[in-house]
């Protein structure tokens, strides 16, 4: 697999394996995509706990199992006991 980089990136990856925590471009540029994965699996989770609760709350809402909130006096009132 061929790719190219910009300069910057080059740079940055060059000047990485330098630090001597990475042998050569080849392991900086793996653990890049190692980090990108995991950030793609954590925000694919992040997602679907937020889906997930929007459809605990549509149903909840189907239910009749809220509450009305006509003021900022209300809203207040509803949140002083957390």
């Amino acid at each position: 697999m061929n790719f190219s980089l910009t300069p910057n990136l080059e740079q940055f990856v060059r000047d990485r394996a330098a630090t001597g925590d990475y042998n050569n471009a080849s392991e900086v540029v793996r653990e890049a995509l190692r980090l990108l994965k995991r950030c793609e699996e954590q925000r694919a989770l992040k997602l679907e706990r937020l889906r997930s609760s929007v459809r605990a709350g549509d149903d909840a809402i189907a239910n009749g199992d809220f509450v009305d909130v006509n003021s900022d006096e209300e809203l207040d009132a509803l949140f002083a006991g957390f």
